[in-house]
């Protein structure tokens, strides 16, 4: 258990959170949410001990262990894989380093004798005989294969160094753990096992995180960093979203009466209860939904911008929309796609996946027009209109010394009046003289949202987005999931946020290096289709 009394945390005049009192119990896994900057990452380090607090304490249960996700990946370049993973139960790996030190003396004495049976005891007891065989399995569940796991760390590529340091903070089931951003850089398939994982684990958990359905998945509490407060509600993700908005709708209608605000309240809560029953927490979330006081639900702060898209002035898209035929690309001697053979319909929200991430960048350059270097054809409706977001957006602010109005109203091709150019930023929460601000000062997150901004001042009736998640706060994430399920039009897009995959794509095209699979149907079923799993395997041979 972890027990944080009187904490407080100020840089300056500036106060990230105040008088914070929590107690974190065994069983359950926190989600810690807030705004960027509110201090989520900060707080986990406090806990940690890699940074002090301004007042207060911290206290844990005598004896636990605890476990941190490492975010360097190169402290452990002199390491190889395995032996990092047994590092992270640090006493265990200690034990062992040390009696193997003593039998390499060439001086053995009676002293060093009686050492080495202490710690033999030790490693036994400590089920220290199956450190290497349970941490060659946890590398193996993670996705790395048993051919890696003696090579040096510098061998390996950062999405599997990210996995090495995931099987290290979770080896040897830890009493603590502390998990940043744990999804970053994984696969589907290690994200699923990892949430099962987490969802059978009796410890506790405290994971910060910008994957909905993750957080959605694995937490039995949301921690919310708000008004430099720290809050717990009972619930996931979703339900500390759906009722803080119901919160907020309550407190803007004065004219309704209590009786009928708590009755809206409690119809809510039954409604997610149940929903709740696919969940492997199912009961134990039941049970902390049933003890909730409805007067603990409480409006957010959070600001969301208003991301919408919907074509309002803009050109009605005609029923061809586009259509791609045996389209290919080969790079650098890599096949990254071929034989993409489809037709968009109007209205598709489709989908676009791969097992290789540069597969899907190379398909939007080749359909933007990017890249040049393919063979097949593809082709737009005349009547079509397209808007995209890239993957990597550095291009359209580099050599830019100029302020956000100056650099929307480039991309307005009718109306460059500074108001009407001004409201597209302000939708995006850029305000006063934030819209002042020079393009070469941006963070990935404004940048991001600057993109947004452009996209719907060009009201097209085709988007294209290719990782559009990339750099965004969960209240953007949440607004960028709402503004495509809202919109009419037709989306071609790719992104590992799965929660906005499954609510908004509506056909999934998967690109091969032998071909492509075509599917209508959620993302939910896609993967979960014995069918398409046979397909699959067949076209990755």
């Amino acid at each position: 258990m972890i027990s944080v009394s009187n904490l407080s945390l100020r840089y300056g005049k500036r106060t990230l959170f105040e008088d914070v009192n929590l107690k974190f119990t065994p069983g359950n896994c926190y989600g810690v949410i807030g705004a960027n900057g509110a201090g989520k990452s900060t707080f986990l380090k406090i806990l940690s001990g890699e940074v002090n607090q301004t007042s207060g304490s911290v206290a844990f249960t005598p004896g636990e262990r605890m476990a941190v996700l490492k975010q360097n990946h190169h402290e452990y370049d002199d390491f190889t894989v395995i032996e990092t993973v047994m590092i992270g139960h640090k006493e265990l790996y200690d034990i062992m380093k040390e009696k193997d030190a003593i039998y390499l003396k060439e001086d053995f004495s009676d002293k060093d004798g009686e050492r080495a049976g202490e710690l033999e005891n030790r490693f036994a007891e400590m089920d220290g005989w199956n450190m290497e065989s349970n941490a060659a399995t946890m590398l193996s569940n993670l996705g790395i294969k048993e051919e890696f796991h003696h090579k040096q760390i510098t061998e390996l590529d950062g999405k599997q160094k990210v996995r090495v340091l995931l099987a290290q903070a979770l080896f040897g089931n830890p009493d603590i753990l502390l998990l940043d951003e744990p999804t970053n850089d994984l696969d589907i398939e290690t994200i699923a096992w990892l949430e099962n994982f987490l969802a059978d684990y009796q410890s506790t958990v405290l994971v910060v995180s910008h994957d909905r359905h993750f957080l959605d998945a694995v937490c039995t509490h949301i921690v919310d960093i708000d008004f430099s407060k720290m809050t717990t509600y009972s619930g996931n993700y979703t339900f500390w979203y759906e009722s803080s908005q119901l919160a907020l709708k309550q407190r803007g209608d004065q004219n309704k009466k209590l009786e009928e605000k708590v009755k809206e309240l409690q119809e809510f809560i039954q409604r997610f209860s149940a929903n709740a029953s696919k969940s492997k927490q199912a009961t134990s979330r039941k049970k902390a939904l049933d003890k909730i006081d409805l007067t603990e639900i409480k409006p957010s702060s959070r600001k969301y911008p208003a991301i919408m898209f919907n074509n309002v002035g803009g050109r009605e898209a005609g029923d061809q929309i586009l259509q791609v035929e045996n389209l290919a690309l080969t790079s650098h001697g890599e096949v990254l796609f071929k034989g993409v053979n489809f037709m968009v319909n109007k209205g598709d929200k489709i989908a676009i996946v791969s097992q290789n991430s540069l597969a899907t960048t190379a398909f939007y350059n080749v359909l933007t027009g990017r890249d040049k270097n393919y063979t097949g054809e593809f082709k737009y409706g005349v009547t079509i209109n397209t808007a995209d977001i890239p993957n990597d957006n550095s291009s359209y602010f580099e050599g830019k010394d100029m302020n956000l109005v100056d650099w929307l109203r480039e991309y307005s091709d009718t109306d460059k009046d500074e108001q009407f150019v001004r409201s597209f930023l302000g939708r995006m929460l850029f305000s006063g003289e934030e819209v002042l601000k020079n393009c070469k000062v941006l963070s990935g997150g404004e940048k991001m949202r600057c993109m947004f901004s452009q996209m719907m001042l060009r009201q097209a009736n085709l988007l294209l987005f290719d990782e559009p998640t990339n750099h965004l706060d969960l209240e953007s994430i949440t607004a960028l999931n709402n503004g495509l399920k809202d919109f009419k039009g037709t989306v071609l897009f790719t992104s590992r946020d799965h929660a906005l995959t499954e609510s908004v794509a509506t056909r999934v095209i998967e690109l091969t290096p032998n071909g492509s699979i075509d599917k209508m149907m959620s993302y939910d079923d896609y993967i979960n289709s014995e069918d398409v799993a046979q397909i699959r395997a067949e076209l990755y041979k």
